[in-house]
Formats: C-alpha cells, sequence, structure tokens
C-alpha cells in the first residue's frame, strides 16, 4: 500500500510538473504573438535588389509600434504592383524633391547627394516611368533598392510611391541566416 501511495504521488508530480511546463509554454506562445502582432513583425528578403545590405532570404524582424517611417530606414512594405512584400530604402518622404542623374549616377534628395555607406552600385539604370525631378506626395515614400541596378522600386510603375499604410516597419534586426545574425544599422544611425 506504501508502494502504491508513492507512486499515485510520483505520478501526480509529474502531472503537475507536465502542467506548468504547459502553462509555461502557452504564455511564452501568447506573448510571441501578441509581440508580432503589435510590436514587431518579421519579413523574409526576395532577391538581390537590396545587396550588399541585405541578402536573397535574409529574415528580418521589423519594428513597427509607433513607428515613423524617415529617410535611410529599411523598410518592408506591401507591394499591390507586384503582389508581395518588398524590402526597400526610404530615399525621400513626402515633401521632398528626388532628382536622379542618370549619367553620373547620382540620387539627389532636396539638391543634396543621397548616399547610404557601404553602397558602391549608381543608379544608371534608365527604366523609369517618371520624369526627373519630381515632388514626392504627403503620406507617401520613394524607395530604392541599394542594389539600384537590380531593383524594382519606386522608380517602376509597380511599386510607385508607398503609402503609408503599405509600410509594415522598420527592419532592425537580421535573425537569418544565423552567421549573419544582428542590428542593420550602427550605433550612431540609430
Amino acid at each position: 500500500m506504501a508502494q502504491e501511495t508513492k507512486t499515485e504521488k510520483e505520478k501526480l508530480n509529474f502531472i503537475d510538473e507536465l502542467l506548468d511546463w504547459l502553462k509555461s509554454i502557452c504564455t511564452a506562445l501568447i506573448i510571441v504573438i501578441l509581440l508580432f502582432t503589435f510590436v514587431a513583425k518579421s519579413a523574409w528578403v526576395d532577391g538581390e535588389s537590396m545587396m550588399p545590405t541585405l541578402k536573397d532570404h535574409d529574415f528580418l524582424i521589423l519594428w513597427s509600434l509607433f513607428y515613423h517611417p524617415a529617410q535611410g530606414d529599411i523598410v518592408a512594405c506591401n507591394c499591390e504592383g507586384l503582389g508581395k512584400i518588398i524590402v526597400k530604402r526610404i530615399v525621400a518622404v513626402g515633401g521632398q524633391e528626388v532628382n536622379i542623374d542618370f549619367e553620373a549616377g547620382k540620387v539627389y534628395v532636396d539638391g543634396e547627394l543621397f548616399e547610404v555607406s557601404g553602397i558602391e552600385n549608381i543608379t544608371t539604370d534608365r527604366e523609369s516611368n517618371y520624369l526627373y525631378p519630381l515632388t514626392v506626395p504627403e503620406g507617401k515614400y520613394f524607395v530604392m533598392g541599394d542594389n539600384r541596378q537590380h531593383s524594382t522600386d519606386s522608380r517602376s510603375a509597380y511599386v510607385g510611391f508607398v503609402d503609408s499604410d503599405d509600410i509594415l516597419g522598420k527592419a532592425v534586426l537580421r535573425v537569418y541566416p544565423f552567421g549573419s545574425f544582428g542590428t542593420l544599422y550602427p550605433k550612431d544611425e540609430d
């Protein structure tokens, strides 16, 4: 009888421990779901348009809570014209003037050269649906890939100006590939 009581206690302890684990797992899942619903989102990079900054199949964490898009930010956005989510860099915000000098391969915003450190790919591809200079409408954004010669971005009618409602969030962390895990902005840019 003492042996049966000991076995029953062991079973009850196992069940209690299992329930504790299940509660912990459920709580963690709820927190993750809430986090990715209201605070952050995620996106995969599809293609080479953001090279060398980001590569095809990079997995990113996006910050969306109280986020206000700013020039220079890398963002993921819904692109109805392409039927997918795209990852691009904000070159200009509403009210700013964009001018592309295709001869020199330079992009200017409000008359100043728009440069991104580490990007050496110039903009000589004349394929664009717009005449420059152009002014970005309020509430819209002009986005480009860092690999300007291989990017379908705001220069194309398929993307055009990106509406603020279509921006999912700012890319802040590369999670995959694991060897490249880390933040996307140097400390002084954040």
